[in-house]
């Protein structure tokens, strides 16, 4: 079991799910090391700040140092669309290098579902070969792998939520019939706290998703129910989900260059094929509707108080 009085290092620490881990962990007494690209970057009282970019090694070499376990939560979509898959795969090869020259004994990386093959989109495919190059360090892995997360500031939840709000009709591909198993971010973020604290994870992979199997036609619906808007979704085969990409990046407020690659995904089946962390950690997952619900009363809070 990792010491609370050990540092513990988060790339990716003002993001959607590092903002979230990094006041879990404070919470938790840990000590916290954070790679941030800007000494403006905003992080809480207490922890140590590191000015780095996964892309220019020289600003990494320190940044291990003394470190016993890393959070690997970094993706390359917000910096533009065009070479992100570069971007990561250039990203995790620095991370690699760099956490071998220290001693570094453990990472733990959020990536997602998906199968392997040929029809996994951009996005997934490229969450995978992370995942590949990761495993391929001198430290133990664990890898999580979930589906769509849900929670206030994420992409997922802000396109569905600006679908719903602004499309009460909806002319969509056949993606909407496509199954998925989203998850609460605060579960998420259990499973990611939990890992750390127990060592029967380390070296493992996990399928991590909420308590119910649904397609994005039904998470719309519910959610429409939910904040009270009429919607009706026809769907036709000739809208490819490249097509619908590109209306959904007019009508939401994400970054095409995060939301085009996540719609594009959509045509790829998110599920949990395993459930063995469940006998790790088997407390109460939240249902889709209470995510939805809490996700709407947090909008606007700080996530660092």
């Amino acid at each position: 079991m990792t010491s609370g009085t050990a540092t513990i290092l988060v790339t990716g620490a003002t993001g959607f799910i590092g903002k979230r881990l990094v006041t879990s962990l404070l919470a938790s007494g840990h000590r916290l090391r954070c790679l941030v690209r800007s000494e403006a970057a905003p992080l809480p009282p207490g922890v140590e700040r590191h000015v780095g970019d996964l892309l220019e090694p020289g600003s990494i070499r320190t940044a291990f140092t003394d470190i016993d376990t890393a959070y690997y939560l970094v993706h390359s979509m917000g910096g533009g669309r065009a070479g992100f898959e570069r971007r990561d795969r250039q990203a995790a090869e620095n991370f690699v290098t760099a956490a071998g020259k220290s001693h570094l004994r453990r990472v733990i990386y959020l990536g997602g579902l998906g199968e392997t093959g040929g029809r996994l989109s951009e996005h997934l495919a490229s969450r995978l070969e992370v995942a590949r190059i990761i495993s391929r360090g001198s430290f133990q892995t664990t890898f999580l792998r979930a589906a769509i997360i849900i929670g206030a500031g994420g992409a997922s939840f802000e396109m569905i939520r600006a679908l719903v709000e602004r499309l009460p009709l909806m002319i969509t591909p056949r993606w909407v019939e496509t199954r998925c198993q989203p998850i609460a971010v605060n579960d998420v973020i259990s499973y990611l706290v939990g890992c750390l604290a127990d060592e029967r994870t380390a070296g493992q992979t996990f399928d991590i998703g909420g308590p119910e199997i649904l397609t994005y036609r039904l998470m719309m619906e519910r959610f429409a129910r939910i904040v009270n808007r009429p919607l009706l979704l026809i769907p036709v085969p000739v809208l490819t989900p490249k097509l619908s990409s590109y209306w959904v990046g007019l009508v939401t407020p994400v970054k095409p260059s995060i939301s085009m690659p996540l719609i594009e995904g959509l045509r790829n089946e998110v599920v949990c094929r395993e459930n063995r962390i469940r006998e790790l950690f088997p407390f109460p997952l939240t249902p889709y509707d209470e995510s939805v619900k809490i996700a709407l009363a947090e909008e606007g809070k700080s996530v660092y108080n």
